[in-house]
């Protein structure tokens, strides 16, 4: 069988997978390896992005070693020698399982409390307390250079690889060759394939340690090559980026990623808070922001009756009105950095708080609404393209755009925009009305 004749027949056979598999999740359901699979968070307005065609995808796995030789060019603009180029993509063949993964983040397609119910795990709670206390040095002199709360950088250190136990087990050249020659995302993919190979170059990272997610993320606080070559650090002082290995450099690495994004010390991530009954939920929106002293102005009060503090930032409601609501900071607007997703930085300083020995949110979720399926998710978002209310991705996820257009259409009928997607409001945009 001729390699094309091969990879064509490994793309089909992929397909016959998702068919099969496409309500299944390639998430870890222990709570000793719970991995959330994350899509990078690519600069600007995500783009419209239509799933391509089986031929388009079986021509760009034909072509994959041409495109590998192509970047050799690209490698060595970078400084990487001909040998070295050669020595790390000599026996490579795409990973056709990728593109299967790179549509399924449980952030985006579960329900939101089960999203956190899994990452705030008791268990993690408690490792997590454990190996913050074994680790206190560290993370007391992280604070002091980086000005950031110590508890975030340790929750992150938890959700993303389990304390250093579960980085992931994919080889992280192979998996951003995959994505820089097949798919939808090439040219974003291709930085961090070169970025991955110059790491190994340098040799802070030997290519059999250089392991990591499905997209390329890796080492235990999980960086994409691009951001450890800006952001990672050298905290243990012995002439190496190490975040495989050395707990200091991943959680040092990770405290400076978040004070470059704006983290501003001495102010938490959020605060719950208790709306009121007539609260106007087109005001839940990331672009409203307004200081807790505006917020309190319209009824906006912190749960257990604690006074707000001095700061400024916007309301998220992720299950309506029949959920908790929060106040939060810029600097939950940098958790967003790191994954441009609500429920995980949700989760991120939830898991911080609890790290910290705080209590579970004090509202309940709505645990007995129905939760609508990848199908019905995309069904809702077809016909809020089809009144001209959304025009992004039709992919199921309940991101901020499609959360914004669900808002726009509960305003139009008459009902409160706070853009939580269920059966109910599903069957009204079914009937047309």
């Amino acid at each position: 069988m001729t390699r094309v004749a091969f990879l064509a027949r490994v793309v089909a056979l992929a397909a016959v997978s998702v068919a099969i598999s496409a309500c299944a999740s390639d998430l870890t359901t222990t709570q000793t390896a719970v991995e959330p699979i994350r899509t990078p968070n690519l600069p600007g307005k995500q783009a419209k992005h239509p799933a391509m065609s089986q031929q388009a995808i079986s021509a760009d796995a034909a072509n994959f070693r041409q495109c590998i030789a192509s970047l050799g060019v690209k490698a060595l603009e970078r400084g990487i020698s001909q040998a070295i180029y050669q020595r790390e993509t000599r026996d490579l063949e795409p990973d056709m399982k990728i593109l299967e993964l790179m549509d399924r983040q449980p952030e985006f397609t579960k329900a939101v409390w089960d999203y956190i119910d899994q990452l705030v795990a008791e268990r993690r709670i408690n490792q997590g307390r454990e190996m913050f206390a074994q680790n206190r040095a560290i993370f007391q002199r992280i604070e002091q250079t980086y000005g950031v709360d110590p508890y975030v950088v340790a929750a992150i250190w938890g959700i993303e690889s389990n304390f250093g136990s579960s980085a992931g087990d994919r080889d992280v050249i192979r998996s951003t060759a995959t994505l820089a020659c097949i798919g939808r995302r090439q040219e974003y993919f291709r930085a961090e394939f070169l970025a991955a190979i110059e790491i190994v170059a340098r040799g802070d990272i030997q290519r059999a340690r250089f392991k990591g997610s499905w997209a390329g993320a890796f080492g235990q606080t999980q960086f994409m090559p691009t951001t450890f070559k800006r952001l990672a650090v050298d905290f243990n002082g012995d002439g190496r980026r190490d975040l495989v290995d050395t707990v200091a450099d991943a959680l040092a690495s990770t405290a400076n990623n978040l004070s470059k994004n704006g983290w501003q010390r001495g102010v938490n991530w959020g605060y719950e808070v208790k709306l009121p009954r007539n609260f106007n939920y087109g005001l839940a929106n990331r672009s409203v922001k307004k200081s807790a002293q505006e917020w309190a102005s319209l009824g906006v009060r912190r749960v257990r009756d604690q006074a707000l503090p001095n700061t400024q930032g916007h309301i998220l409601a992720p299950a309506g009105a029949r959920g908790p609501a929060f106040l939060m900071t810029q600097n939950f607007q940098v958790i967003l950095r790191y994954n441009p997703a609500d429920a995980y930085a949700l989760a991120i300083g939830h898991l911080a708080d609890r790290i910290r020995g705080g209590g579970p949110f004090e509202s309940d979720w709505p645990r007995g609404e129905q939760v609508l399926s990848r199908a019905e998710r995309v069904e809702l978002q077809e016909r809020l393209s089809a009144l001209g209310l959304y025009n992004g991705a039709l992919d199921g996820k309940l991101d901020e755009q499609t959360r914004a257009a669900l808002a726009a259409y509960q305003r139009r009928i008459g009902i409160s925009p706070d853009a939580f997607a269920t059966v109910a409001v599903l069957e009204r945009l079914r009937q047309g009305r």
